[in-house]
């Protein structure tokens, strides 16, 4: 289901999802494995998102509903798309396949330029049911499907579908304008993708650039050597102290053989563990980032 926020629908912002987006990359990286995501290096071209005013209402859909399915790697798959009234943008009906019946709301009818977005987020439900990758809750699910199709390369249109002014509220999605720019980011610096100008909208820009600032500042974190000088003063005296102030990105501890620090891979966040003792090149074994530290 994409969830959707209209006029008069107040938008969330910052990063309060921050937490189940991080599992939700590990997560993917884990069922797909590091050449499975290479595997999505070409993203959504922005020409396979066009829905002209001309276009027949049904075979135009179906038109983007097969760019779609392409883009997110699932050529045996095939959407049926019918417009009803509806609250959500869109919602899917899950199955075995190969045909998933895809519900969308009747304002797409006119208002066609967001149709992509929220198919987007549709066709990622397929296909994290299709992997058999799902989170306990409804909640999170929705997360982790978010996160999927910004990072496996089309989510950046739900971005897009982002757009906020005196008259209008419309987000596409369930992550937060920020969190979508910090998974784009994120997904930016594996595959050397910059969105920059891919976007429409300049409230999704802006929202962009401020989810690329904290995806950066994870690359800046102790006890990577790329750390600011603060934060290596903090970690210096919580390396000394044995344990890791409220907060920090790293936790301690000790073995017969001598402590070792814990903390994310600022990549795929999953959690390393690497001997207290001086700098170090580690090399993470699920997204095979290697890393400059000084632990």
């Amino acid at each position: 289901m994409t969830q959707n926020h209209g006029r008069g629908s107040p938008v969330e912002h910052g990063f309060p999802h921050l937490g189940t987006v991080h599992r939700a990359l590990t997560a993917l990286f884990r069922r797909l494995s590091y050449d499975g995501i290479r595997a999505y290096d070409a993203g959504f071209p922005a020409a396979d998102a066009e829905f002209s005013p001309d276009d027949d209402p049904h075979l135009g859909a179906q038109r983007v509903a097969r760019a779609t399915v392409r883009a997110l790697r699932l050529p045996d798959a095939r959407l049926v798309i019918g417009y009803r009234a509806m609250t959500e943008a869109a919602t899917v009906e899950l199955g075995p396949g190969p045909e998933y019946f895809v519900e969308v709301n009747e304002r797409f009818l006119t208002h066609r330029r967001d149709l992509a977005a929220a198919l987007t987020h549709e066709v990622a439900h397929v296909l994290l049911h299709r992997l058999d990758l799902r989170f306990p809750t409804t909640e999170d699910n929705e997360i982790l499907t978010d996160t999927a199709a910004a990072y496996l390369g089309a989510g950046w249109l739900l971005l897009d579908a982002y757009r906020e002014d005196e008259l209008t509220h419309q987000k596409l999605g369930y992550l937060t304008p920020e969190e979508f720019g910090y998974v784009l980011a994120k997904r930016g610096d594996l595959i050397g993708e910059d969105l920059s100008t891919r976007f429409t909208s300049p409230r999704a820009y802006e929202a962009y650039v401020r989810g690329r600032a904290l995806a950066a500042r994870d690359h800046r974190r102790a006890p990577l050597a790329a750390a600011s000088w603060p934060e290596r003063l903090r970690y210096a005296r919580d390396r000394r102290a044995g344990s890791a102030a409220p907060g920090a990105p790293y936790r301690f501890e000790r073995h017969a053989d001598g402590a070792r620090v814990s903390f994310p891979c600022p990549v795929c966040r999953q959690w390393l563990r690497l001997p207290v003792g001086g700098p170090v090149r580690a090399r993470c074994g699920l997204c095979r980032t290697v890393l400059e530290c000084d632990t």
